[in-house]
């Protein structure tokens, strides 16, 4: 199974499509930080999951956040509807070396795959960029894969 994914990030961010298996956009915003680390990030997947729904993957998934990312603090964990469709957001703090980083996941199911929208930035940015992210996840559109 696949789906067909849609998303508006910032005019002006460098963006690849198809960066590696399961990536459908990576993209950075303009300038950013020394050495890239903390400058904000937007990643789109899309990957085959074997779980039956939306809440037993983002269970999964956030057990193996904590267990592989440095200093993993869930800050938000809800569930609401983008576009008339069940979302799993989820708010964490984490670390990349001495960098501390802030990171917003959007998730949607889809016929077994797993849609993630993760934007993530330093922390001592995140102000600047919480409300960006909230549009970057609005425009998100999922449809089925053509045949």
């Amino acid at each position: 199974m696949s789906a067909n994914v849609s998303v508006r990030v910032p005019r002006g961010w460098p963006t690849r499509r198809d960066a590696a298996r399961g990536i459908v956009l990576a993209a950075r915003a303009p300038g950013g930080a020394p050495g890239g680390v903390g400058a904000a990030t937007v990643v789109v997947r899309a990957v085959d999951v074997p779980e039956p729904g939306l809440g037993a993957w983002r269970s999964r998934a956030l057990d193996d956040l904590a267990r592989s990312t440095d200093a993993f603090t869930l800050e938000d964990d809800d569930s609401y509807d983008l576009a008339d469709q069940p979302v799993r957001y989820h708010r964490f703090a984490h670390r990349d070396g001495f960098t501390e980083l802030l990171s917003e996941q959007w998730c949607w199911w889809v016929d077994g795959v797993g849609i993630t929208v993760s934007c993530t930035v330093g922390t001592e940015l995140y102000p600047l960029y919480c409300e960006l992210f909230e549009e970057v996840a609005d425009s998100v559109r999922i449809g089925a894969a053509a045949a």
